[in-house]
């Protein structure tokens, strides 16, 4: 038995085959030569402009919440959620709030972090530095007081709502450690006021051992800044005993701190049924913005923008749907990224190709296009180069024959040039060329047959 495939049957397709790729109309090695270098230098572009430009973010950041069970924690996890579909892991860095996440985010310990509008000045290097991803929510100061304040403050039996800072000298009063961002905050509403902090019994208590000195009767007051979804915050709306201070003058303090807003609790909110709270209370609320370092991969910056639309976008107690996220209120620059996510929904491709083959090619597209247009003019020269390689296999034996042509006059032995003649037809033979360059080659075998017919004259 003979070797498999070298039956009769599969030597003809072989050899039908080999006579189809030989008689082609192009030459698709040739061809290929001739793209090549173009080929290798887009090529080498492409990766030049993909190392300058990092299109891909980092499969990891990490992300500065606050203390354990606030609404920063809630909100980076909802974060977590969303991004870890993209294939990011969110790592939930714990803190002690506001101030401390803005100052992870100076040392870098942080890629961002949730902080709250008045709870630190921002200088010139944070401006260089930090960049907001927008407003997303108020966070409205909660002032929780025990209802045997309201005499206290009086000192008569009867009792009154508290509804003025002033009305709290006296009284044992938490403001939350530094790192919450509150004491700095209460400390300029204090100063407005023109209370003395040695009127007040200050402590810095962190936010769950404060509630429980609270309810305990340790504190008549206990102050915190926090979006309503907190469950401290729903908690303490709903204990027998204790009360929300109504800031009455809500709107002269929205006047005269740009980072504050005013913030209505209608009445029944909490709770319908028992009618928590009896009436509507008015709130200030500084805003909670997105902070990002400016060296946060762009992608990063715009998972987040986009996941903050889905988790702040709709309607809540103190907004209205589609309110946040928003430009409102910001102390730091808007980065391109969270302005664009703001503004318009996904990017077209993201709603249909993978997270990151649409980053590649939104950030890659320009680059593309420049390539494409420096690589067009060039690429001109394929065809003229294409012709060259193909008619050289022919022309180059044209110098063969001028030769022997030349020395038919010179030399007597026209027997040893007849036999190069032959060999040199019989080498022209051999040659491949694609159909549309056949007149050429035969052109070239005339022209040997020429030369034989001067030879055999001589």
């Amino acid at each position: 038995m003979g070797r498999p495939g070298s039956s009769p049957v599969t030597r003809a397709m072989v050899a039908l085959m080999s006579k189809t790729i030989r008689y082609t109309l192009c030459s698709l090695r040739d061809l290929a030569v001739s793209v090549g270098p173009f080929l290798v230098l887009a090529v080498g572009l492409l990766l030049l402009a993909y190392l300058w430009l990092d299109p891909n973010p980092p499969k990891r950041v990490t992300l500065a919440t606050g203390p354990a069970q606030s609404a920063y924690e809630e909100f980076g996890k909802r974060y977590a959620k969303i991004l870890a579909a993209d294939g990011i892991e969110v790592a939930l860095l714990p803190s002690q709030g506001s101030a401390h996440n803005l100052q992870l985010l100076r040392e870098g310990k942080a890629d961002l972090g949730f902080v709250q509008g008045g709870t630190s000045n921002y200088s010139a290097a944070d401006a260089q530095h930090l960049t907001s991803l927008g407003s997303l929510f108020v966070e409205p100061l909660w002032l929780f007081y025990r209802e045997a304040a309201e005499r206290k403050t009086r000192k008569t039996e009867k009792s009154e709502a508290l509804h003025s800072l002033v009305q709290l000298q006296g009284l044992r009063i938490n403001l939350g450690t530094e790192g919450s961002g509150v004491p700095s905050l209460m400390g300029k509403l204090l100063e407005s006021n023109r209370i003395e902090p040695t009127a007040l019994t200050i402590s810095t208590l962190d936010q769950t051992p404060a509630t429980v000195a609270f309810l305990g009767g340790e504190l008549d007051a206990i102050v915190f800044a926090s979006a309503p979804e907190s469950l401290m915050v729903q908690m303490l709306l709903q204990t027998p005993g204790v009360k929300l201070m109504n800031f009455s003058q809500s709107e002269a303090y929205s006047k005269r701190f740009s980072f504050l807003s005013t913030a209505r609790l209608p009445q029944g909110v909490v709770d319908l049924a028992r009618n928590i709270p009896a009436e509507d209370v008015s709130l200030v609320a500084p805003t909670t913005s997105l902070i990002a370092r400016s060296s946060t991969h762009p992608a990063l910056v715009q998972l987040f923008a986009q996941a903050g639309n889905v988790i702040h976008g709709p309607a809540g107690w103190f907004k209205s749907a589609r309110e946040f996220p928003n430009r409102d209120n910001s102390e730091l620059p808007i980065s391109k990224e969270a302005e664009r996510a703001i503004k318009n929904d996904a990017p077209l491709l993201q709603r249909y190709l993978p997270f990151w083959v649409a980053n590649l090619v939104e950030r890659m597209w320009l680059v593309m296009g420049i390539i494409i247009a420096v690589m067009l003019p060039l690429s001109r020269i394929v065809p003229p180069l294409y012709e060259f390689r193909v008619r050289s296999r022919i022309f180059r034996w044209y110098g063969q024959l001028r030769d022997i042509e030349a020395r038919i006059e010179a030399t007597g032995n026209n027997q040893a040039l007849l036999e190069e003649l032959n060999n040199l037809e019989a080498r022209a033979e051999k040659i491949s060329v694609p159909l549309s360059y056949t007149d050429e080659l035969y052109a070239l075998r005339s022209n040997i047959h020429l030369v034989r017919k001067k030879l055999q004259r001589l």
